[in-house]
């Protein structure tokens, strides 16, 4: 299992149909003008076909659900934790979300992508600077996970076939 996780508003929702999109055409190419999305209250759960082989089971939680994320840890084995890139005063606060998932032994052997979502619009400072912000060098160097970080555009589809690519990778080094 894959959960889709991150603070409110950060573009989880849109991310998922995406991959959706993805598991039906086979790739992000002519990308239509983004689906309208709306907050999810509690999950949403779907199937993406990343290739002709490899199928993940994504269960998205919705942020509002932050308090009861570890309910779903037991069976997840890869985490997508999504950061808003464009809103400042969201950062500290995803970090500590962050680090509350990466601390929970039932996470201990998962493998995390962090998404750095909406690199597409304006930032009040650089994704290096970010990167900083969210200390995501150390936390990656002292976390038990394996944890790889991806600049993305969900809204463009910009990143996303890296995503997948993650995906399929670390599809392979666990079992569903």
């Amino acid at each position: 299992m894959c959960l889709l996780l991150g603070p409110l508003g950060v573009g989880k929702t849109l991310i998922l149909k995406r991959l959706q999109v993805y598991s039906t055409k086979g790739s992000f190419e002519n990308l239509n003008d983004a689906p309208s999305t709306i907050p999810t209250v509690g999950t949403n759960l779907t199937n993406v076909q990343l290739n002709k082989k490899i199928e993940v089971r994504v269960r998205e939680l919705g942020g509002m659900m932050a308090p009861i994320w570890p309910n779903y840890f037991t069976d997840s084995s890869i985490v997508l934790y999504v950061v808003d890139v464009s809103n400042m005063s969201q950062v500290s606060s995803a970090c500590i979300q962050l680090l509350q998932v990466l601390t929970d032994p039932k996470l201990h052997n998962a493998s995390i992508l962090v998404v750095l979502n909406k690199s597409d619009l304006p930032l009040p400072m650089s994704i290096q600077q970010i990167r900083s912000l969210l200390h995501l060098d150390d936390v990656a160097t002292s976390a038990s996970q394996r944890i790889e970080v991806l600049e993305v555009s969900a809204l463009t589809g910009q990143g996303l076939d890296e995503v997948v690519r993650w995906l399929s990778s670390n599809h392979v080094n666990h079992s569903f």
